[in-house]
């Protein structure tokens, strides 16, 4: 669940609960929570709990970038 930052050699988490990956995008939970209820971004759900994909939310990000 972890990966190492390549700049300062530090563990970042890839896995992000719904709280870490509200802080993340600069979104309240809130905000955070509609998204998800949309369906717009892609969960990782092992058991009840849920989980946001670092990688995912990256890429959401750059799909959501307008030229």
């Amino acid at each position: 669940m972890a990966r190492s930052d390549r700049e300062g050699g530090k563990t970042q988490k890839r896995l992000l609960n719904v709280e870490e990956a509200a802080v993340y995008l600069g979104r309240t939970k809130e905000a955070f929570q509609h998204l998800n209820a949309a369906g717009k971004l892609p969960v990782v759900k092992p058991d009840r709990r849920v989980f946001l994909d670092t990688r995912d939310l990256d890429q959401w990000i750059e799909q959501c970038k307008i030229q």
